[in-house]
């Protein structure tokens, strides 16, 4: 296997000529350039396979540099480096594509750790495609947990009936009376929500009936309440147990009638409203407890749809991390970005006790902070890395077998010794990503003395690949 041409720009012969060693020591082969334009203009006759660049430099700068290689065919990544870590120059580099950002002066591991991460991406042949559409939230599922549900809403949403959605915070309740709104009869008509939860009490039933002018200090003019607002589609109550129980008794009055006075009104209002609530508290418990009213339940729980925790449904979870990925690439900008086989593992077997909309947050997060194309398991928070169980040899030696057949049967020789110093290069490459170059602490993590890690990182370098 060649190796990987590592392309270094600074205008400081001493970082230079001490990264290069450094590179070269580690196994690739560097090239120097004192400022943009040489690169520049090397560039136009060969391309590295990646390539470190100064911010602050005389002629053009790392940035424009940085903004030059945006336009180059095929596409590699670049690593930044800088003495002068402001917001604007780390932000600008990211947005102008930087595969990562080292602050001088940096570790020479720390470098090499880079490296190898930037050249284990998968390499873009092309400019990265436009980012997608924003989506429209939707539920995605395949679990035998999430097919059952899908029927109940088809079956549910046609019937016009109201509902009751249960299932513990976070696990997309709002999703389930959008979807049971969108499929029914009353689709054209509005959508109105509203968390009773995130409402004082004492403007909460303005909120629900609304108010004439004067109703109380601060009523300028007349408002209109969700059940207006909602007339001829579905109000969606959030948080249904948390409403006061004076309020409980007020909004069954109008579950059964069908019209209510704003606050402060006299006329009589009328309205066509579906009701569909949703809780994740156990209103069963409450009613015991006298802390919600058994006639209220009654109402409201006409048809009961559960909707399971993400942990409950974990063959799920790869296509919603997929799902959250690409739409928050669309949302930032960031360009496309995929899991890796590994990561979607370590995905899949968390508890996730903030269900679907904690993994929602964590690919927002990761969609603009991991440096590369590709999230890899060292991209993870290690909240999720301390909860991930150790895989076991049997998720591998598959392969490792198949392998060794196929040489076997093709006459191959030593294979003993191949297959080991394949497999020590792998766990020394791993380590040391995953501890971003710090050789002692990925050391120790292989159960290895620093001076004996060392000795096999020299060696492993020294065989052919």
């Amino acid at each position: 296997m060649s190796q990987a041409v590592i392309w270094i720009v600074d205008d400081d012969r001493g970082v230079r000529l001490v990264l290069a060693a450094a590179l070269r020591e580690a196994g690739f082969a560097p090239r120097e350039f004192a400022d943009a334009e040489s690169a520049l203009a090397a560039l136009e006759a060969d391309a590295p396979d990646l390539l470190f660049t100064d911010v602050r430099m005389p002629g053009a700068s790392g940035l424009k540099l940085l903004e030059r290689i945006g336009l180059h065919e095929p596409r590699f990544p670049v690593v930044v480096m800088s003495a002068f870590t402001d917001v604007a120059s780390t932000a600008s580099a990211y947005r102008l594509g930087a595969f990562d950002y080292l602050p001088k002066p940096f570790d020479l591991d720390q470098a090499v750790a880079a490296a190898r991460r930037a050249l284990a991406q998968p390499r873009a042949t092309s400019a990265p495609p436009a980012p997608p559409p924003v989506e429209e939230p939707e539920l995605i599922g395949g679990s035998a947990a999430m097919r059952e549900l899908f029927r109940a809403i088809g079956r549910v949403a046609a019937s016009g009936l109201g509902a009751l959605i249960t299932g513990e915070t976070g696990t997309g309740k709002e999703l389930v009376a959008r979807a049971l709104h969108r499929e029914s009869a009353r689709a054209r008509q509005p959508f109105v929500a509203l968390n009773t939860a995130a409402i004082p009490a004492e403007l909460l039933e303005s909120e629900l009936f609304g108010h004439e002018v004067g109703a109380f200090t601060g009523a300028a003019r007349r408002h209109a309440g969700r059940f207006e607002q909602a007339d001829g589609g579905t109000l969606f109550l959030d948080e249904i147990g948390d409403m006061p129980l004076a309020l409980q008794t007020r909004l069954l009055r109008v579950l059964a009638a069908g019209e209510f006075y704003r606050v402060g009104g006299r006329e009589l209002i009328r309205a066509d409203v579906r009701i569909v609530a949703a809780t994740h508290q156990d209103l069963d418990a409450k009613v015991a407890r006298g802390e919600f009213r058994a006639d209220l339940l009654h109402r409201l729980d006409v048809v009961r749809l559960h909707l399971p925790a993400l942990r409950e449904r974990r063959d799920d979870v790869p296509a919603l991390a997929e799902h959250f990925l690409r739409q928050a690439a669309g949302i930032s900008g960031s360009g496309a970005k995929r899991f890796s086989p590994a990561a979607l593992g370590v995905l899949r077997d968390y508890a996730w006790p903030g269900n679907v909309r904690q993994l929602e947050n964590l690919c927002r997060r990761l969609a603009v902070l991991a440096p590369g194309r590709e999230i890899g398991v060292g991209d993870l928070p290690p909240a999720l890395l301390a909860d991930a169980p150790v895989r076991e040899a049997s998720a591998w030696s598959g392969a490792l077998r198949a392998w060794a057949e196929q040489a076997l049967a093709a006459g191959a020789e030593n294979i003993h010794g191949e297959a080991l110093a394949e497999l020590e290069r792998v766990l020394l490459d791993a380590a040391l990503v995953a501890h971003h170059g710090h050789r002692q602490r990925a050391a120790k993590s292989l159960g290895l003395g620093r001076n004996t890690m060392t000795r096999k990182l020299g060696s492993s370098r020294k065989r052919p690949r």
